[in-house]
C-alpha cells in the first residue's frame, strides 16, 4: 500500500518536470535553452553573449546586494513597485509560487527591483515581503538609485519599456527574466500567465541540469 502511495506522490510532484526534460531531449543530450540579447565574435573566434552588468542595491533587510551575491546561482529577475494596484500583485504571487518550488535549492534565487525607490524604502520592502509570505524564500526585494535601476533594467535585463523618470512615471513590466550562472539571459516569461510561469519553473530545472552536465 505504501509503495502505491509513494508512486502517486512521485508522479504528481516530479513527472511534469521530468516529462518536460525528456520531451526536449536530443539523442544524447537534453535541450539547452537559448541565450537572449546581442552577441559578437571575440578575438579568438568565440561567441561573446550579452551579460548582466555589475550593480549595487539594498534589500528588504537593509543588506547591500551586488551581482557577486548571485555568483554561482541561476536566478529570476523582475521589476515592480509596492503600491502597484494590479499587475505587480498578480505577478508577484506567481513569482512566489516559483520561489516556493526552489526554496531549498541554494543554486536558485529570485530578485525583484523596485521602479519606485523614492517610495519603496527598506521598511516598505520589508513589509511588502512579509505580506507576500516571502521572508523565508530565496527572494530579494531591492531598492536604490532610480536612474541606476532604470539603466540596469533597460541596458542589463533588456527591459525595453524602462522609461519614465517623473514622480508618477513608472514602467510596467510583467516579464520574468531567467539568468544563468554566467549572467546571461536564458528565458523571458509573462509573469501574469500561469502556464508561462509553469514553463519558467521547468526551465530553471533544465538550466540547472545543463550545468550539471558540465561538471
Amino acid at each position: 500500500m505504501w509503495k502505491k502511495k509513494f508512486l502517486i506522490v512521485f508522479l504528481i510532484l516530479f513527472f511534469p518536470s521530468v516529462a518536460y526534460l525528456l520531451l526536449h531531449t536530443g539523442k544524447n543530450n537534453f535541450r539547452k535553452l537559448q541565450v537572449y540579447g546581442p552577441k559578437e565574435v571575440g578575438s579568438n573566434g568565440d561567441t561573446l553573449y550579452h551579460t548582466i552588468p555589475p550593480f549595487r542595491f539594498t534589500d528588504q533587510s537593509g543588506h547591500t546586494v551586488t551581482e557577486k551575491d548571485l555568483d554561482g546561482k541561476v536566478y529570476v529577475a523582475s521589476f515592480f513597485f509596492a503600491n502597484c494596484p494590479d499587475i505587480c500583485p498578480k505577478m508577484n504571487n506567481q513569482v512566489r509560487r516559483a520561489a516556493d518550488v526552489y526554496k531549498d535549492n541554494k543554486d536558485v534565487a529570485f530578485v525583484s527591483f523596485t521602479v519606485n525607490p523614492e517610495h519603496d524604502t527598506v521598511p516598505v520592502l520589508a513589509e511588502y515581503a512579509a505580506k507576500l509570505n516571502a521572508t523565508k524564500l530565496p527572494w530579494s526585494f531591492l531598492t536604490g538609485n532610480k536612474d541606476s535601476i532604470y539603466k540596469l533594467a533597460g541596458e542589463g535585463y533588456l527591459v525595453y519599456a524602462a522609461k519614465g523618470k517623473g514622480s508618477f512615471q513608472f514602467f510596467h513590466s510583467q516579464d520574468l527574466i531567467l539568468i544563468d550562472k554566467d549572467k546571461r539571459i536564458r528565458g523571458i516569461y509573462d509573469g501574469l500567465e500561469k502556464k508561462e510561469v509553469d514553463t519558467l519553473i521547468d526551465e530553471i530545472a533544465v538550466l540547472l541540469f545543463e550545468y550539471e552536465q558540465k561538471k
